[in-house]
């Protein structure tokens, strides 16, 4: 048993987030789910300028915990309240105003793509495996994957995954742009750490604004998010980050 199934910690200005559940392929159960909510709570609160997002053991995530499901008295009621409550923690951390780096290895199923469609940028080992798996148990996509994956890859592949099983391989799942990077095993980790790092160490407050303006460009007209874009990067320009970085760049010039 792990009594931390989500462990927390902030070091060097990163919060590390870690799925602690690897007798159970850090799948979800109610539990776990509100403890989820409650690390995004505790980072949004934080000082951190970035987020590193892991699994423990040999996979990263496979969704939903089953098991909890079937032992569940009401299951209806059970599975809408575990999906409402762990949509609102994923929703919770694609709005940080912080970049969210995932590391995940060995298979990422069912709900866990919705853990990587809510990350910013994702590495993947070389061996993992990347599927929808609900229609193999009889379930339907939830926690948003039926919202953000189309907007990933494309509704046609979406639909395909959604609807064949079809099972992608990390090189796949970088082509089809559900990742960013695909590594060795043996490099995961610190090719994690050096790019989490990198952007925490940099002018973050603008990397939060950028990461806001594209994920909310889907909700709005085109007109709407320029102006967006035009109070943001005003705004941006009057910050002590953005006047020594260009006072920097222009005495290179």
């Amino acid at each position: 048993m792990f009594d931390e199934v989500v462990l927390f910690d902030v070091r060097d200005s990163i919060a590390r987030i870690t799925l602690n559940r690897p007798d159970r392929s850090n799948s979800f159960d109610l539990d776990a789910a509100r403890e989820f909510c409650a690390v995004v709570e505790r980072t949004a609160a934080s000082q951190a300028r970035a987020v590193l997002l892991t699994g423990n053991g040999p996979r990263f995530c496979a969704g939903g915990d089953v098991a909890s499901m079937v032992v569940a008295d009401d299951r209806a009621a059970y599975l809408r309240e575990l999906a409402r409550t762990l949509e609102a923690g994923l929703r919770a951390m694609s709005e940080l105003p912080i970049p969210v780096i995932a590391a995940v290895q060995g298979a990422v199923a069912g709900a866990g793509l919705a853990v990587v469609l809510n990350a910013d940028v994702v590495v993947a080992s070389r061996s993992t495996k990347f599927l929808t798996a609900y229609a193999g148990i009889g379930l339907t996509p939830d926690c948003g994957v039926s919202y953000l994956l189309p907007r990933a890859v494309g509704q046609q592949r979406a639909l395909e995954l959604a609807l064949t099983g079809r099972v992608l391989s990390a090189d796949e799942a970088l082509e089809w742009g559900l990742i960013a990077q695909v590594v060795e095993a043996d490099d995961l980790a610190t090719v994690a750490d050096e790019l989490v790092a990198r952007v925490a160490s940099g002018a973050v407050a603008a990397l939060g604004d950028a990461k806001r303006l594209i994920r909310s460009s889907f909700e709005m007209p085109r007109v709407q998010s320029a102006a967006a874009e035009v109070d943001s990067i005003a705004r941006a320009v009057t910050r002590d980050e953005a006047i020594s970085l260009i006072e920097a760049f222009t005495k290179r010039g």
